[in-house]
Order: C-alpha cells, then structure tokens, then sequence
C-alpha cells in the first residue's frame, strides 16, 4: 500500500508549512505551492515545491501536472492559499477588493476543479476560512463565501466519497502579522482575550487539518472546525 498523498496550496509558510511538515512526519508524500523564492521556505528536501500564484489558472494548472506527475493521485486536498486585506469600506480600493476574492474564492474553486480527478474515493478537502468579522467588509465577504461553498461542494463530491470541511484558525502567531507590521509584544497582548488563555500555534491548526484527513474523520463532512482557544463562545470574565 503506497503512502497517502496531499497537495497544500500556501505551503511555504505558516499554517501551510506547518501542515506540510506534520504531513511528512506522519509518512505522507506531500506537494506543497507558493510564490516567492521557495527554497528559503526550509521544508525537508523530499517535499516537492511548486511555484504557483493562486490566482492564475496556468499556474494552478502546471501545479496539478507537477501533481499528477509525482503524486500520481492525493488523498488530501488542503486548499489554505489566501491573503488578508483588512481594511473598513472607505479605504478598501478595487485591487484589494479583487485580490481578496481572485486567491481566497476563485484560486480555491479553481484548484478544486483541476483536482477533482486526481482525488481518489474517500479522499479530503479542507479550506482554510477563519474569521472575517471585524477585519472588514471586503474580507468578511471573501472568507464567508468559502462556507457555502465548502457545504454545497461536500454535497456533490459525496457520492465519491470524498469528504469536504473546513478548518477557521482563531488568532494564530503565523508570519503573516509580521508582514502586516504588526510586533509580537501585540500579538502575545491578545491572550488576555482568548478563553483558554494563549495565542494559538500554527502547529494547532496543522493537527486539525491531520484529523480531518484521517480515517478518524471519515464520517465528517461539510463541517467547519473552529481552532480558536474558545473565540466566539463567550468573552472571559
């Protein structure tokens, strides 16, 4: 029996490098995409690394060659590309506005679809969605339409067997703040508002993604899971 395969969109960094190296430990072969300069990503050697902006669908398509050529089916989907454009209505631009849904809607839908025929029975899919409330209109629109989606598909690939959920970080230390010139000393500050009491760890996503792999979620489908510490049940006293 050969050993499970998975195809991580945004795995060069963060969430998806983390999912890719948990993926690889647990005897996974593993194609990861991203942009940028790749080799510093600092992934172990025998992870295939694929240049692709998630937004182009000649990118996305080579991605699925390289795929189909070195996996030769997946067994995980883990669409986790996206961006963050945080930002009120007055100051959102239509660049924004457009590369919030061209890599978070459109990179995911379209990656899915030149994937669907390598996705073996009772594969997974899994979207990276987290929240948008309070990051703006724009990128609130953006992450809620990967719900219904994420639902609508998980009941057309059913009679395939292949299982389609969703995973929502919390308030995750990814690099991804930095970029947005945003301190640790903040990031660690926003403990105080987590119920269990820390900022999440991108390793923690990186297990959920696991679980819903697994044969230990073979009965879920159509779900989105929540990896918060407790955000959006209640504030702490």
């Amino acid at each position: 029996m050969s050993a499970p395969s998975a195809l991580i969109t945004g795995g060069t960094s963060g969430i998806g490098k983390a999912t890719a190296e948990l993926l690889h430990s647990r005897g996974y072969r593993v194609v990861v995409t991203g942009i940028g300069d790749l080799a510093d990503a600092g992934l172990p050697e025998d992870i295939t690394l694929v240049e692709a902006d998630a937004r182009s669908l000649p990118d996305i398509e080579r991605a699925i060659d390289h795929v189909s050529q070195r996996l030769g089916s997946l067994d995980l989907l883990f669409l986790n590309a996206g961006i963050s454009r945080p930002g009120p209505i007055e100051s959102t631009n239509e660049d924004a506005f457009d590369a919030l849904f061209d890599i978070n809607v459109k990179g995911n839908f379209f990656t899915l679809q030149k994937a669907l025929p390598l996705l073996n029975e009772g594969a997974a899919v899994v979207f990276t969605v987290g929240a948008g409330e309070g990051l703006g209109a724009a990128m609130t629109a953006a992450k809620g339409a990967l719900l219904p989606l994420m639902r609508a598909l998980a009941l057309e690939l059913a009679p395939r067997r292949i299982r389609v959920n969703a995973v929502s970080p919390g308030l995750v230390d990814t690099p991804a703040y930095a970029k947005m010139g945003i301190s640790q000393e903040m990031i660690d500050s926003w403990a105080s508002d987590i119920p269990l009491g820390r900022v999440g760890a991108t390793a923690d996503i990186a297990e959920a993604v696991a679980f819903l792999a697994s044969d230990a979620a073979s009965h879920i489908t159509g779900n989105n899971l929540a990896v918060s510490g407790g955000i959006g049940i209640h504030s702490r006293p």
